[in-house]
């Protein structure tokens, strides 16, 4: 979205690197945003991301008004699709419809070609006499592609205790400010992440260790 990318390039002119996926303004408001050297931003920097954050929240309540009316319309089998994945905690309304809407309405028959549909699946350089990986395809649906990077963050926050978001933690252990390390296994997280989605809607096996919005917990 237009305005993200504002606030982050807004950021990066005093050297702040942070992400700005979810809830950016209460996040500003609470001063988690700072200079490279640690310095708060200045009033003048954090007056005008303010007003972008205000802008952000109205683009987005009128985005979800619009997909309520286009969920209305659709069949019920897509409906019912969309409505499985908001059960998993971590997912919205609106990344559960663009999947849908985007991705999952083809019909995959293994995992690789669901990860190939993204871009998100390795792209080797073989010489004959050496093999270089050289990082993702990035063919197929940029939209997705990136829809799944951001809703990958999303699960690692908020399904902790899943395997995919253990196998996160594992590969970064012990790399805390190694950033392009985290990139790079984010997107290894986003793949999985697709996968065990369409294993989901497919097959109804939910995804190891993760949790349901509806389920209720001993305690």
């Amino acid at each position: 979205m237009q305005h993200r990318d504002r606030i982050r390039k807004l950021l990066r002119t005093v050297g702040c690197w942070q992400d700005v996926n979810g809830d950016v303004s209460t996040r500003l408001a609470m001063g988690k945003f700072c200079c490279h050297d640690g310095a708060p931003l200045s009033s003048e920097l954090h007056a005008r991301l303010a007003r972008e954050c205000r802008r952000l929240v109205l683009a987005e309540q009128q985005f979800a008004e619009l997909e309520k009316k286009l969920i209305d319309q659709l069949s019920e089998p897509v409906q019912k699709r969309i409505a499985d994945l908001e059960r998993l905690k971590a997912i919205g309304s609106v990344g559960a419809t663009r999947l849908v809407l985007e991705l999952f309405w083809r019909h995959f028959d293994n995992r690789r070609q669901v990860g190939s549909c993204v871009g998100l699946v390795p792209q080797p350089y073989d010489s004959g006499e050496s093999r270089v990986d050289q990082g993702i395809s990035k063919q197929g649906n940029r939209r997705v592609r990136s829809l799944l990077i951001e809703m990958a963050w999303f699960w690692l926050r908020y399904q902790p205790d899943s395997a995919i978001a253990q196998w996160f933690t594992q590969r970064t252990l012990g790399n805390a400010q190694n950033k392009r390390g985290k990139r790079i296994a984010i997107v290894a997280v986003a793949r999985r992440l697709v996968i065990a989605l369409w294993r989901y809607l497919e097959h109804g096996v939910i995804p190891e260790g993760a949790v349901l919005k509806n389920a209720r917990t001993g305690g």
